[in-house]
């Protein structure tokens, strides 16, 4: 520890004997060897103090090391968000322009084309107006309904009879004799006479059977 020697011992303990006297050198030696052990840990207490300050030396230097590149990390973060918003701003710029640009081009195709549609129809309309002739017939007024009703039966009239009157079928006869034939008139029944003084009643007049009706006529007039 101190770096002595045995030899070295050996004088120290010869002169302390010789000093010291052989009564008190055990009392000597023993005072001495607990200053020694004394010494010995605080040494040690020394060392592993000096040892504990390296460590954490060791340690507060990793702790700066690890805070310096924390701090770099966050630095480049940093900038990388920045060029990041940048970029983003710069892309929505851009996209804002090409947008504008499309829409002024879309109005103006629109405007091109309603502007190309309307001078051809003005052209389809202009060629027809000069493909309409000059003297137009004037439009005649609609016939009124009673006047279209007069032909339409005269028409019929003479689709039915072209030149002469056909002859009557004989259903067609025979209903129209029926029903021009007159109905004869009930004749009341001659009173009867009484027989033993009691009043016979005549018997009761039967009703007159009804004219039979218009039967629909069956043939068809030649």
């Amino acid at each position: 520890m101190f770096d002595v020697s045995f030899t070295e011992l050996l004088i120290i303990g010869v002169v302390a004997l010789v000093v010291i006297g052989p009564e008190r050198l055990p009392k000597v030696a023993r005072t001495v060897g607990h200053l020694l052990g004394r010494a010995q840990r605080y040494v040690n207490d020394v060392k592993s103090d000096i040892q504990r300050e390296i460590e954490l030396d060791e340690l507060r230097k990793f702790k700066e090391n690890m805070d310096a590149a924390a701090s770099d990390m966050q630095n480049t973060l940093r900038d990388t968000e920045n060029s990041l918003r940048s970029a983003e701003q710069s892309i929505r710029a851009d996209l804002g322009t090409t947008s504008q640009e499309v829409k002024e081009a879309a109005a103006a195709t629109l405007q091109e084309a309603k502007a190309s549609v309307s001078s051809a129809a003005q052209e389809v309309k202009e060629a027809l107006d000069s493909d309409k002739p000059a003297n137009e017939p004037a439009t005649e007024p609609a016939p009124s309904p009673s006047g279209a009703a007069a032909p339409a039966a005269e028409a019929v009239i003479t689709a039915a009879a072209p030149g002469s009157t056909p002859a009557a079928t004989p259903v067609q006869t025979a209903a129209a004799a029926s029903v021009a034939a007159p109905v004869p008139a009930p004749v009341a029944p001659a009173p009867i006479a009484p027989h033993d003084g009691q009043a016979v009643r005549p018997p009761p007049t039967p009703a007159p059977e009804p004219a039979p009706k218009n039967p629909p006529p069956t043939g068809t007039p030649t």
